[in-house]
């Protein structure tokens, strides 16, 4: 059986392990922030750039890159902001660190605002996590009196302070410029890029870095390891451990921390995950979060990887880093691993997904606000036994006026498990309609 590698996760399950301060000083908190003081700012972006870290909260962007797009010559403060709005569906990782372990979260923050010079900086908490705030809070306060926080931090010449923001619930502002905006006390309609690219104009109009609970925590441990030791862990382009979490009908659900690219699918869910329910045949994965494209059990996936070699695998094959699942025609997205047995009635598993769409789409582009709603009717209306020989074909076509043509990703979001589902599983969606009891009357029935 693989072995978990925990970095990150290393003390969350101890049992003797608290998340007040003086239990992370006893096991060497804060320790890493003292070494980061002693370099210069440039020295541990370059740390970062060495690394090879890709941002966890989804699009897998480098992080190095990401900073290095800073406007730093137009006078404006620079902000910092962690993303820890964890609202896909499937993903319960960021979670556990705030509840957990939250000294490393912040420990992370502030070698990294230290790194862009940021002297201000915000999290922004999913509005359901209440108690993950109050934690929070309470963390930052306790490193505020340990002057952690604040005026000249441990005598470096260097100030900075957090603050916690808790949002509302709105899935989309776990898009980095909805995010902004509800930041600032607006609506959180995601903004147009270009001209408003967060490293430029971000929050307040000024150059800001948006970054994921995970890789802001990863910053620490590659200042405590140098960049060139962590991209030693995993594979080129896929470097670091990272965080899974697998749910549905597996025996062992949960989340678990390896390097990336350390093991394949079918080692994760046999293995690492105890298997699916006795007596019960895979059906489908959805490997990175419910926007990700679903796999189906029995597909083969033959092609390229960036580096050329050919790869031809089963479901159970594909290799758990940010490339494999791309590779096998869908994404690996924030780690959430969805599993899917024979017992699933997908079209009922779709209708539920675009229930969750249509309620979190913000309204502002007209392909999403009325085409997810388009969706979510018809497979509703599938479900509740008036299915109709027309509504596969409809459904994808809705699905693809939808993708590409709205500001952020969340169209995309939206119209990939529809397409995918239905392309994949067409045979399902046609015998709904078949066994209908409605679906052969005559009438000039409206389609939603």
């Amino acid at each position: 059986m693989p072995e978990e590698h925990r970095i990150i996760l290393k003390h969350a399950d101890e049992p003797d392990y608290t998340r007040d301060i003086d239990c992370y000083l006893k096991h060497g908190g804060y320790e890493i922030l003292q070494k980061a003081f002693k370099m210069k700012p440039d020295e541990i972006h370059q740390e970062v750039m060495d690394s090879g870290l890709r941002g966890r909260g989804g699009a897998g962007f480098p992080t190095g890159l990401k900073w290095k797009f800073l406007d730093r010559k137009s006078g404006k403060p620079i902000y910092l902001v962690c993303n820890a709005d964890e609202s896909e569906p499937g993903t319960f990782k960021d979670k556990q660190i705030m509840y957990k372990d939250p000294h490393q979260l912040i420990e992370g923050m502030i070698i990294s605002a230290f790194s862009i010079q940021a002297k201000q900086a915000f999290i922004y908490i999913r509005g359901e996590f209440f108690e993950g705030a109050r934690i929070l809070e309470e963390a930052i306060e306790e490193a505020r009196a340990k002057k952690f926080l604040g005026e000249n931090i441990l005598n470096s010449g260097f100030s900075c302070d957090i603050v916690v923001h808790r949002g509302a619930g709105a899935y989309i502002c776990g898009e980095e410029t909805g995010l902004i905006e509800s930041l600032e006390g607006k609506r959180p309609y995601p903004r147009i890029k270009p001209p408003y690219f967060p490293a430029v104009l971000g929050l307040y109009q000024s150059p800001t870095i948006v970054n994921n609970v995970e890789t802001l925590c990863n910053v620490k441990h590659i200042v405590e390891m140098t960049g060139k030791e962590f991209s030693k862990i995993g594979s080129p382009g896929n470097t670091g451990t990272r965080i899974w979490c697998v749910s549905g009908h597996v025996q062992k659900p949960g989340y678990y921390e390896f390097p990336c690219g350390g093991l394949t699918m079918g080692e994760m869910i046999n293995e690492v995950c105890g298997g699916l329910m006795p007596g019960r045949k895979l059906k489908a994965i959805i490997p990175g979060g419910s926007s990700a494209k679903v796999l189906r059990a029995d597909e083969r996936f033959k092609g390229k990887l960036k580096d050329g070699s050919e790869f031809d695998w089963g479901i159970w094959d594909i290799p758990l880093d940010f490339d494999g699942p791309a590779a096998a025609g869908s994404m690996s997205g924030s780690g959430g691993i969805i599993i899917m047995d024979d017992s699933t009635d997908i079209v009922q598993a779709l209708s539920n997904i675009t229930a969750f769409y249509a309620h979190e789409s913000c309204g502002q582009c007209t392909p999403c606000r009325e085409g997810v709603q388009w969706m979510r009717k018809i497979s509703k209306r599938m479900c509740g036994g008036d299915a109709r020989e027309e509504d596969a074909d409809l459904l994808l076509s809705i699905a693809n006026q939808i993708e590409g043509r709205t500001i952020c990703a969340f169209g995309e979001a939206a119209a990939w498990p529809v397409q995918s589902f239905v392309d994949k599983f067409k045979d399902e969606f046609k015998a709904y309609a078949e066994t209908s009891p409605v679906s052969s009357e005559s009438g000039d029935k409206q389609l939603v």
